[in-house]
């Protein structure tokens, strides 16, 4: 795998979060940082997945609309 370059951030959670996450890095033999680069990195996932697949239902929906009718008339 490639090493990529890190940047530093900064940011504010609350405290409750920040402990379970703390704890969570200790069970998991995990840095807070590899945590939280993994947490960004499925967070973009999703938001960029998400609006797709609803293109893709609303497709769906459109291509099948007549079918539909069929089936509840």
């Amino acid at each position: 795998m490639q090493c990529m370059a890190m940047i530093k951030i900064s940011s504010k959670v609350e405290e409750a979060e920040w402990r379970t996450l703390q704890a969570l890095a200790k069970e998991s033999h995990q840095s807070i940082s590899g945590l939280l680069t993994e947490a960004i990195r499925d967070f973009i996932r999703k938001r960029r997945l998400r609006p797709i697949v609803l293109s893709h239902l609303q497709d769906s929906i459109s291509d099948n609309e007549e079918m539909g009718r069929g089936l509840v008339g």
